[in-house]
């Protein structure tokens, strides 16, 4: 496969390469563009995945030693390939943040019942303090919590929610009607976020958000609400201390929903059909809700981590390559097994970053524009470290021609097809395409709409500021029957690993999926990286309005 890729690159090379400047023609051979294309390997891959998601380092939690031995584990291996630091003489940025512990010792109470911690909801806040709570908070059903005047819809439109709790569900009306007419069908909207709801909710004056998970919905199990919003909750320190957020945020599984929804007077499935209709809101009787949240508070601060290749004509332009270096770190109340080693989730990403530096440094005429690694922390949190990036760039997002994000690259073998995430949201679907069909690949959509995966990851920020983002992945078409039966005998694991202490690296992966993906991106950079180009979003695409 690879002397058929070496021959369909060979062949771009020399047809690219017209027009270009008589030293890059010269010194930048295709034969050298083919070896550092072929540099990637998924031998080198494993070993940095092994590394990264060990005990050792701990689950990688921000403002932990694992963060600390992760940043000098990157900075080890992007020095040593010849890139430079990306923020001054620092290959640091750094995020001032906030660690708030909830204390499991918490019970909700509602209509005359204590509902468990963990096992039937997960209740927190975003304000930095060492109390908040409700106390007798009413009851609202505020059917998907949206107020989105582009779709003519406004759950709290004539409703007054201040000092009361909004009960909401997740995703958005289009996955429960799978009309393409209503919002974007069966594809997520930002608006079917668990961020946006607590967000809007805040910003009608609530005094508390509680959304209901159903696992279809959310596109994950209840495990993930018990394990990712349990422990430290990572947020931004801003000058109100968030007392601007709800006094209490959280989650109430699908059996406690409809027990309160049937004390209530109320049926909720026939108010789920109410709820994807239309604007829609209605009092949950004389339901109340208390809860006492203790909170253990600790400002701290994390890092990015960013390194660059300058440019040979072009330095002030950037080609972004960007992944989350960050998981949930260790859990001691468990027991037994108590790191969350993050391997899928992010250490295949984070050993891609540094697989494709070392392809672009191996390369013996440095790109005319800049190539950008940028590992970024505090993904599990909410996007945290992309989203300050964003609000304080180091390049220009004038100057940042185009976003790479790689998260949780595939381990189990190689695909026929490349799902793009967001398909058809700008121009650099176009340079994937061409470069996965010299690996005698096809583009495929997003093979999960409704998980609204193009808002879930790192390159949501950048698409926020304007910057076209690329997020895609070894698609499900497998490529032979050996590849189909191993993801059969891996399926189960992998879907009960994610966000569990289990997602560790295993013998049985197969990483050459991986590796076919980061040679197609490591192409789409060197492409935009020596062209006269700026992708553009698409017409249709919310980013471009």
């Amino acid at each position: 496969m690879k002397n058929v890729i070496g021959l369909a690159l060979l062949t771009s090379a020399i047809l690219s390469g017209c027009g270009e400047k008589e030293e890059a023609t010269k010194n930048n051979s295709s034969n050298d563009v083919v070896n550092s294309y072929n540099s990637i390997n998924k031998e080198q891959l494993a070993e940095h995945v092994k590394v990264l998601a060990s005990d050792e380092f701990e689950g990688r939690a921000p403002s932990t030693r694992g963060e600390e031995l992760t940043l000098d584990y990157l900075t080890k291996q992007l020095t040593a390939v010849g890139f430079k630091p990306g923020n001054g003489d620092s290959f640091l940025q750094s995020v001032p943040m906030v660690s708030i512990e909830a204390s499991p010792e918490m019970s909700l109470s509602i209509g005359g019942k204590e509902y468990k911690y963990g096992d039937e909801m997960v209740m927190g806040s975003s304000r930095i303090t060492e109390f908040s709570e409700l106390n007798k908070s009413d009851l609202v059903f505020v059917g998907y919590g949206i107020n989105a005047p582009e779709y003519n819809w406004n759950d709290y439109k004539g409703l007054d929610v201040k000092g009361k709790t909004v009960v909401m569900l997740v995703n958005d009306p289009g996955f429960a009607t799978k009309d393409p007419s209503v919002f974007n069908g069966n594809a997520m909207t930002y608006y079917g976020r668990w961020t946006y709801k607590y967000e809007e909710a805040s910003r009608q004056g609530a005094e508390g958000a509680i959304i209901i998970h159903e696992t279809d919905a959310a596109s994950y199990g209840w495990s993930v609400v018990e394990h990712s919003w349990t422990g430290p909750q990572f947020g931004f320190v801003r000058d109100d201390k968030n007392m601007g957020r709800v006094a209490v945020e959280g989650w109430v599984n699908t059996d406690v929903a409809k027990e309160l929804f049937a004390k209530a007077g109320l049926n909720f499935d026939e108010a789920k059909a109410k709820a994807a209709k239309g604007s829609y809101h209605v009092d949950m009787g004389d339901l109340n809700a208390s809860v006492k949240v203790k909170n253990t508070v600790k400002e701290s601060v994390s890092y990015n981590f960013i390194a660059t290749l300058p440019g040979r004509t072009k330095p002030d332009e950037h080609i972004l390559y960007t992944a989350h270096w960050d998981h949930l770190g260790k859990d001691t109340s468990l027991e037994g097994d108590q790191v969350y080693n993050g391997a899928v989730d992010n250490a295949t990403g984070t050993g891609a970053l540094i697989e494709v530096a070392e392809a672009f440094a191996k390369l013996p005429v440095t790109p005319e524009r800049s190539i950008t690694i940028m590992a970024v922390t505090a993904e599990e949190q909410g996007l945290l470290g992309s989203k300050y990036y964003a609000a304080n760039p180091i390049i220009p997002a004038a100057k940042t021609v185009a976003n790479i994000n790689m998260d949780a690259l595939g381990v189990v073998g190689r695909s026929k097809d490349v799902s793009v995430y967001g398909l058809g949201q700008s121009e650099l679907d176009e340079f994937l395409t061409q470069a996965v069909k010299k690996q005698d690949r096809v583009i495929s959509g997003d093979p999960r709409p409704a998980a609204g995966i193009y808002y879930r990851s790192d390159h949501f920020a950048f698409a926020n500021i304007g910057v076209p983002a690329l997020y895609a992945k070894s698609g499900k078409e497998p490529v032979d029957e050996a590849t189909k039966a191993l993801r059969e005998s891996l399926k189960a694991t992998l879907g009960k690993c994610y966000h569990n202490v289990c997602d560790e690296y295993s013998e049985r992966w197969d990483l050459s999926g991986a590796v076919e993906d980061m040679q197609a991106f490591f192409e789409v950079g060197y492409e935009l990286s020596k062209e006269n180009v700026w992708p553009q979003w698409s017409k249709s695409s919310e980013f471009k309005r």
